[in-house]
């Protein structure tokens, strides 16, 4: 899919969702419950394609990590820690849970012990502070949701639905777009005027950080670390993965974020684009 088309794609579903919520959640804090979908919804699928190319590297085919039950994914855990610093078990799936999400009656429930879990699972582990609090904008019992349990329950159903439906290509770490840092940016222009709400934050357009990450590139390969001092989504660290990035795979990036909400979204985007914990460190407060 071209540029254009999915950024439109992408716009024109964070509008609808929008509409879904108006008169019940805030615009600024929408934005949390799109992206937050959105992490849950790219989590899973990255964690799924990796299992699955294992497999049929290891000459299984027709394997899909998704339809194993919970107990059959159990012997996946501890590699996949190490290896992408997080696990995921089949029924905790975005795409499983999208499956029965409208008849569920405790979803609200369901996502909090899922989050809760996929948090979890790095603990004691060397990602554990990478993962800790990447759901915890995600209020799945916000009253703003609606005054009772169905009413939100409703709501977040739609979301995930809603997300679930984007068409953003077969594989979004080779989009040609940043999709969660292109959401991000959409969002704040979309919301920054509400009487100061953007709380003086401002973003770097994709296309300069893509100039600055070219006028870089002809010095690539002597090129060890790259360090954003306010990195917001993660958008410039993310236009030096995809030039110096791909010449020197142990390239490290450091960033540091004042605002705690966009310090989440920058190591949500950098796990959505394979820059794990081993390879990215930042900082909630600049020191």
């Amino acid at each position: 899919m071209a540029t254009l088309q999915q950024r439109d794609e992408l716009h024109k579903t964070i509008w609808s969702m929008a509409d879904e919520l108006r008169g019940a959640v805030g615009g600024w804090e929408f934005k949390a419950y799109v992206l937050g979908t959105l992490f849950y919804r790219f989590i899973s699928e990255n964690l799924t394609d990796y299992i699955n190319k294992l497999q049929k590297d290891a000459g299984v085919d027709g394997f899909d990590y998704a339809e194993l039950s919970d107990e059959e994914a159990e012997s996946a855990r501890q590699q996949m820690v190490e290896e992408k610093g997080f696990f995921i078990l089949p029924s905790q799936l975005f795409q499983n849970v999208c499956k029965t999400c409208t008849d569920d009656d405790n979803l609200n429930m369901t996502l909090s012990k899922i989050f809760t879990a996929i948090e979890g699972s790095a603990m004691g582990t060397e990602s554990e502070d990478d993962m800790k609090g990447l759901f915890s904008d995600f209020n799945v019992d916000s009253t703003q949701l609606g005054g009772d349990v169905k009413t939100r329950n409703k709501l977040i159903s739609k979301v995930l639905l809603k997300v679930r439906d984007m068409d953003l290509g077969d594989d979004f770490q080779d989009n040609k777009i940043d999709a969660f840092g292109d959401a991000y940016e959409f969002l704040m222009t979309m919301y920054a005027s509400n009487a100061g709400k953007s709380g003086g934050e401002f973003f770097t357009p994709q296309e300069v950080s893509e100039l600055l990450a070219r006028l870089t590139a002809a010095d690539g390969h002597t090129i060890r670390s790259v360090y954003d001092p306010a990195c917001g989504s993660g958008s410039l660290l993310l236009k030096f993965s995809k030039t110096i990035g791909k010449e020197n795979p142990a390239l490290k990036y450091y960033g540091q974020e004042i605002n705690p909400t966009t310090y989440n979204l920058c190591r949500i985007n950098m796990f959505l684009h394979n820059i794990n914990y081993d390879n990215f460190s930042s900082l909630s407060m600049p020191s």
